[in-house]
């Protein structure tokens, strides 16, 4: 079996004439990590992926695998094996066959490919569709064959294309357990890239989030989450999203308070730094880390009530600033309900108005 191999990016930028579609990225992979690249449409994830594939090449910087630069190799150079977003697989041949095709392109002898296409199938659980037809299978089983295909080869890494994106919300849920148990077999570095923060947060070891081409924040799903680098991440990393507010921060005498309209928080001394006191800030408010309370907090006013089973989503109006929170559903709210909030203060979330960058 093939060693997983780390990934090492140096300034890698892909230019088109005058867009800069990667702007200088410097990432570190650990070997045997599973690592996302997440972002909106347009962030540079996929172009990323693709000079890693060697199917697009980098107008400057190197790419790494382990200590071998491989910005001049060409896609069957690099000992790596690519999933894409559409299966790709061919109608004429079974799944069997389509498994092994890699096997018969790379002249493997045909006396030791029927070993290595078994256990492939075995550890996808594929063997009972081996004799089918693509068009014979279901979404799941398609994308199960999409990933055979890419295992028998034993690549060092695995470069995977938003794989998960055209299936049904239940099927990509098992499919995400899958690939998690699947890597955990394997042990391979995989590269996935997808938009999905849910698909990211639960596969990941880290997560790369990018935005036009530029690198937000690389951390593990858990740091990402609670401490995120910037209001982007913020806002996107979520969901429901992050609410964040304009609001002003003041210290004094070792104590501090956020203040937005006439609504003051005091704040844990962790998050009060002296030398910000009375600036502008950005104020962020996980919809976790907003309570109803019993007899002080803030007045507010119910606005929209979502149920989703366990809880409800609530966009609560303070003050004339709208905020998000979760509910659990035997809680009863109605429209236009007035109601006292609160928050919990030592999780709340400032950043500078400015920059966007985070404070504490």
């Amino acid at each position: 079996m093939a060693r997983a191999v780390g990934i090492t990016l140096r300034k890698l930028r892909k230019q088109y004439g005058p867009v800069v579609a990667v702007n200088d990225l410097d990432l570190e992979i650990a070997a045997g990590e599973f690592v996302s690249l997440l972002g909106p449409s347009g962030c540079g994830k996929t172009t990323t992926l693709r000079m890693l594939a060697g199917l697009d090449f980098p107008t400057s910087g190197t790419i790494s695998f382990g200590e071998r630069v491989v910005n001049d190799l060409a896609p069957a150079k690099r000992d790596v094996a690519m999933v894409f977003q559409s299966y790709a697989l061919y109608p004429h041949m079974t799944v069997g066959e389509n498994i092994a095709y890699p096997l018969k392109k790379r002249g493997v002898p045909k006396a030791e490919q029927p070993a290595r296409v078994g256990a492939v199938a075995r550890l996808l659980q594929l063997e009972p569709f081996l004799s089918r037809k693509p068009r014979h299978l279901s979404g799941g089983q398609q994308q199960r064959v999409a990933l055979g295909r890419a295992l028998v080869r034993d690549p060092e890494i695995f470069l995977l294309d938003e794989p998960l994106s055209n299936l049904d919300a239940k099927l990509r849920a098992h499919m995400r357990t899958e690939l998690i148990e699947l890597h955990r077999k394997i042990g391979k570095t995989m590269v996935y890239v997808t938009h999905d923060q849910l698909e990211a947060m639960t596969m990941s070891s880290r997560i790369a989030v990018m935005r036009g081409g530029d690198l937000q924040q690389f951390a593990t799903p858990i740091e990402i989450y609670q401490r995120p680098a910037n209001t982007f991440v913020a806002d996107f990393i979520g969901t429901p999203a992050m609410t964040l507010l304009d609001a002003d921060l003041r210290a004094q005498d070792g104590h501090g308070e956020v203040m937005f309209g006439p609504v003051s928080i005091p704040l844990p001394d962790n998050l009060v730094n002296q030398r910000r006191g009375g600036t502008p800030v950005k104020l962020g408010i996980r919809p976790e880390d907003v309570l109803i309370a019993e007899n002080d907090g803030f007045p507010g006013t119910v606005k929209v009530i979502e149920p989703t089973g366990h809880e409800n989503i609530v966009l609560f109006s303070l003050h004339n600033h709208n905020i998000t929170g979760r509910v659990p559903a035997q809680v009863h709210l109605e429209v236009g309900q007035p109601v006292r909030i609160s928050f919990r203060s030592a999780r709340l979330h400032l950043f500078d108005r400015e920059t966007g960058l985070r404070l504490s």
